[in-house]
């Protein structure tokens, strides 16, 4: 039993450590993924949502902690009740989420590791029975070095995760793995290739044959049924090849310029996924910015996902000497996490990445 706790030991806290850092790194992305689960739909706790971000930070810090604890032996009862409770929470969660078809990503390894509800939800289940070894072991886990060693790994590793959660807020992730890091190219992340697989989907058709309703699956052709039509649905089986960057555009209300900006030697995006919630002391530094860019042979536009009445305002009461255009909100939040947040590109490649709190020093 001693040896199945210790490598149960080892194998819980090094997944929760990497799990809980991967996360840490971008806590606003975790938060992003917490509002969909706390959405209308899902689990209908809309009042949490105003609170994801500060939940994102205590869970994720929670989850980094707890590994280290377990793998220095701090506290053995407290931790690995807590592993459980967490991870019982959790399962419960992605079997709730696969089961209904409600979130098509768990967000357990950010963007790092894209996994399914159901691919997640199996994690869960190994996880759970890891954890439950150590509940029964618990007497097996002894601390690896003394009390007082363990008490300051203990609070060095709850003070370095908070530490690193604010930096990266106040700055962006220090590791970018979304389809839009340094060095990426957006036109590239659109497009599917012409060998890529298709989309497999099943349609489920209803027609009331003598008198009595029947069902026939096609993979999208009209069935011959000699009958009385009553409903389809569809069905995805494989949704095939999905490229990485998708619903990113760059649009008014009648054109689309997203090709156009994207072929531009010099353009700076000033993001804001919505004008009425960008931090103020970040709009403050936009102008300064901007104008610069433009003597530096910039083409600079702006792009949110609010109105069109609301961007003139924002742009007349800011005194800002360039455009906004329209974009998904999903998608801005994928691009840059600040807001406002100033991408860089050369022809569609991101060359650097910015924090309002960083505008200083971007290279022009």
């Amino acid at each position: 039993m001693k040896y199945i706790v210790s490598f149960s030991r080892i194998f819980v806290g090094v997944l929760f450590i990497i799990s809980g850092f991967i996360k840490l790194n971008d806590p606003l992305g975790f938060s992003y993924k917490l509002q969909e689960y706390f959405g209308e739909g899902v689990l209908n706790l809309p009042f949490l949502v105003p609170y994801a971000l500060i939940i994102s930070i205590l869970v994720v810090i929670f989850e980094v902690v707890l590994g280290v604890f377990l793998l220095v032996g701090y506290k053995p009862k407290f931790t690995v009740y807590s592993l459980l409770a967490m991870i019982v929470f959790f399962t419960f969660l992605t079997f709730y989420s696969a089961y209904f078809d409600k979130v098509k990503d768990c967000g357990c390894f950010g963007d790092a590791l894209k996994l399914t509800p159901w691919e997640s939800f199996t994690k869960d289940i190994i996880l759970l029975f890891f954890i439950v070894i150590l509940v029964v072991g618990v007497k097996h886990i002894k601390p690896l070095f003394g009390s007082l060693v363990v008490t300051v790994i203990a609070l060095l590793s709850f003070l370095a995760s908070l530490s690193f959660a604010y930096y990266v807020l106040m700055h962006l992730p220090a590791i970018d793995f979304r389809a839009y890091k340094v060095g990426a190219n957006i036109q590239e992340g659109m497009t599917i290739p012409d060998n890529a697989p298709k989309p497999i989907q099943e349609f489920i058709w209803t027609f009331k044959v003598n008198g009595e309703d029947q069902q026939f699956k096609t993979d999208g052709s009209y069935p011959s049924v000699d009958g009385e039509y009553v409903d389809v649905e569809s069905k995805v089986i494989d949704p095939g090849y999905e490229p990485s960057v998708v619903d990113f555009s760059i649009e008014t209300e009648e054109e689309d310029f997203t090709e156009h900006f994207l072929k531009e030697d010099k353009l700076i995006m000033i993001i804001m996924y919505n004008l009425a919630t960008a931090e103020p002391d970040g709009v403050a530094k936009l102008k300064t910015f901007s104008d610069k860019a433009l003597i530096k042979g910039y083409t600079v536009i702006g792009l949110s996902a609010s109105g069109g009445d609301e961007k003139e305002e924002f742009k007349a009461n800011h005194k800002l000497n360039f455009d906004f255009y329209l974009c998904d909100e999903k998608a801005l939040k994928t691009v840059v996490r600040a807001s406002p947040g100033i991408v860089k590109l050369e022809k569609g490649t991101v060359i650097q990445k910015a924090h309002w709190n960083d505008l200083e020093g971007m290279k022009l």
